[in-house]
């Protein structure tokens, strides 16, 4: 009996000493993944700092480059509203790209150009692109909107994917015809790929008579359908707690406000492109083909390709191989005639020695 009392206290004992253990070891465990969460960070500030430097080494021979600082709408989620500071505007910066044959007393197109990605930024990966809309005499505002990265965990965890992130590059457009008399405020386009796909759209379905023509390279278009076909792991960035905080099952309404594909009777008369591929990776071909049903459906007046297993997947078009070239000059040519820019690129030998002198 007493031997039975024994091991029932001992076992007791050490499953109370094992919780205690296994509760201390997760604790250590977030401990530890926070550290790793705000070295990543640190990395990506550090990562930012240096691709900026490669801008001026990339185009500065043929542009201005600068970066500026802007206010959009307060955060659209606050875990405590009431605090010191609360409901303050968020300051996001935007890169400035004005070519430098600029004549002061002639008026300019002006490109803006949201970036991609969940979390992500505006990189030099993008300076031969940057450099063929110089050469047409664009100047292109490009938003580092709430929750791009290289700019510290707190921004980070401003993102509003399909939200207020909208608004920051409607601001970008706005900062720069109010405060460049060069730029024509009736000569202003649009253009993005994947994530700025999105963003491109619901800028001219919300704003329509704010941009004169659209470009929509592979948009995500449909979070409903996204989340379905993606990972827990991409899934996660939208249920966090500090973003949608809910999955789609939970909440589709919520899902469904920023999605371009249940937003689609709001498009006015923007000119507009959309480009698909069919062995995208990332943005799957159905769910731009489902989009392109929904514009069909409201009788919109758009165009638009789909592009059959074009090397490249998701990035097909934004490459610089020899039929990624022939399709820009394709983008180029449809932006044109509503902008007005002061040369058109009609060829990728053009294209080409826009890009790289030669």
């Amino acid at each position: 009996m007493k031997m039975t009392l024994f091991f029932i206290i001992f076992s007791v004992f050490s499953i109370v000493i094992f919780a205690q253990s296994t509760d201390d070891l997760q604790k250590e465990i977030q401990q530890l993944q926070s550290r790793v969460d705000g070295y990543q960070h640190t990395f990506d500030v550090i990562n930012k700092k240096i691709d900026d430097l490669l801008w001026y080494e990339k185009v500065g021979d043929v542009a201005f480059v600068d970066r500026v600082q802007m206010t959009g709408p307060p955060v659209w989620k606050e875990k405590n509203p009431n605090a010191q500071g609360a409901g303050n505007p968020v300051i996001f910066w935007s890169y400035v790209f004005i070519p430098k044959s600029v004549d002061a007393n002639k008026k300019y197109p002006l490109i803006v150009f949201p970036h991609g990605g969940v979390h992500s930024n505006f990189t030099s990966s993008y300076a031969h692109i940057i450099r063929e809309l110089i050469y047409q005499g664009y100047i292109i505002v490009a938003a580092d909107y709430r929750g791009s990265t290289g700019y510290g965990s707190s921004f980070y965890r401003k993102i509003d994917y399909g939200g207020l992130e909208i608004e920051d590059v409607k601001v970008s457009r706005d900062y720069m015809v109010d405060n460049y008399d060069i730029i024509d405020p009736k000569r202003v386009g649009i253009i993005g790929w994947s994530h700025g796909g999105l963003i491109t759209l619901m800028n001219i379905f919300n704003y329509p008579t704010d941009y004169q023509v659209a470009y929509a390279g592979v948009p995500v278009s449909d979070l409903v359908a996204r989340m379905g076909y993606k990972s827990q792991g991409y899934r996660n960035l939208y249920e966090a707690d500090y973003h949608i905080g809910q999955s789609a099952e939970e909440n589709v309404k919520e899902y469904r406000r920023r999605s371009p594909i249940w937003n689609v009777e709001k498009m006015k008369d923007t000119p507009l492109l959309i480009h698909t591929n069919t062995n995208d990776e990332d943005v799957n071909v159905l769910e731009v083909e489902q989009l392109i049903r929904a514009l069909k459906a409201e009788n919109k007046k758009f165009d638009y390709e789909i592009y059959k297993d074009i090397e490249g997947g998701h990035a097909f078009d934004r490459l610089d191989t020899k039929i990624a070239q022939e399709i820009r000059v394709k983008i180029y040519k449809f932006l044109s005639p509503h902008l007005k820019p002061m040369q058109t690129i009609n060829d990728v030998k053009t294209l080409r020695k826009a890009a790289y002198r030669f």
